[in-house]
């Protein structure tokens, strides 16, 4: 049985290891505290009394943060995201070395970010193990957000509010001031993730809010959001452009859709999505400076186009 960690354990760990790298000056460049000025619109998310930007960045979506040996193109694009205003980085323990990538530039800007990592452990002292590696690999005593990743079965929830179970760990975590607020994540089934509202108090949930759920028979909007809304859990879509396959001929414009759709839901209050490269990053964080709430004549006009192409823009459901 592992025993309770300590966060003066954790501290001490995590000061030892980041001195090897914060200080690496070859790959820093100068983001100044004007550069870290919210341009991007606000919204609380949930119950935290937290403002987190409407648009955060992913760690993985197939980019180069969750690639090896990618580190020059990972640290270019999370140094741009800092100076275009994204304060909200997200990422997990099992995104390849996404943690690392984020470690070696966010530790200089930690007091001004919103930073959230996920544990795929269901029993509490391998939530526990995961939870120590990702503090050190990113650098930092304390996750703003730490959440259960991909729940997809109702075995996975006993699992996790079993006595040994994750939800152990949650609240230990919470307890000891290493982490600020805890979440529930899937893409599989909502009724999963409405249930895992209903047995814990988590603070958010991040799922699928994507132009084409409307389409699928087991949709999450409709599902997940009034629970969500009725508990005031913040919700973070996820998914929005579909790996781009939104973006085929004949479906959607562009992001200015697919995230103004997302954004345009009731009760969702901020997207994650990643970047491919450096321009399409500052073409994603544009949209975002730009958005405005889509009327029903917008959103309704943006599921008739998604009709026809729903199952290739919900492909990630199989996911478990």
């Amino acid at each position: 049985m592992r025993g309770k960690k300590t966060r003066r354990a954790f501290l001490a760990t995590s000061i030892a290891v980041a001195g090897t790298i914060v200080g690496t000056t070859a790959i820093k460049r100068n983001v100044t505290s004007a550069s870290l000025s919210a341009t991007i619109p606000e919204r609380l998310l949930g119950n935290t009394g937290v403002k987190v930007p409407i648009l955060g960045l992913g760690g993985a979506g197939q980019t180069p943060l969750s690639w090896d040996n990618a580190e020059k193109q990972a640290v270019a694009i999370i140094q741009r995201a800092l100076e275009l205003g994204i304060r909200y980085f997200d990422t997990a323990a099992d995104y390849g070395p996404s943690e690392d990538y984020l470690g070696k530039v966010l530790p200089n800007y930690r007091q001004r970010l919103f930073l959230a990592s996920k544990t795929a452990a269901r029993d509490r002292d391998g939530a526990w193990r995961e939870l120590e590696r990702s503090l050190n690999r990113l650098k930092t005593d304390y996750l703003d957000l730490w959440q259960l990743h991909h729940v997809s079965f109702e075995a996975e929830l006993d699992k996790i509010f079993a006595k040994d179970g994750a939800a152990r760990a949650l609240e230990e975590a919470k307890q000891q001031k290493l982490v600020r607020f805890v979440g529930i994540t899937g893409h599989h089934e909502p009724d999963i993730i409405a249930e895992g509202l209903r047995r814990y108090a988590f603070d958010t949930a991040l799922i699928p809010v994507n132009a084409a759920d409307k389409h699928h028979p087991r949709p999450f909007i409709p599902q997940v959001l009034p629970v969500a809304r009725q508990k005031n859990v913040g919700i973070i879509a996820m998914k929005v452009p579909a790996y781009g396959r939104l973006f085929k001929p004949g479906v959607l414009d562009g992001m200015h859709q697919a995230f103004g759709y997302a954004l345009s839901q009731p009760g969702v209050h901020c997207a994650v999505i990643a970047a491919e490269t450096v321009a399409q990053l500052e073409s994603n964080i544009g949209v975002a400076q730009a958005f405005q709430p889509l009327d029903q004549n917008a959103l309704a006009e943006i599921e008739q186009r998604t009709t026809t192409a729903w199952q290739d823009n919900t492909f990630f459901r199989a996911w478990t």
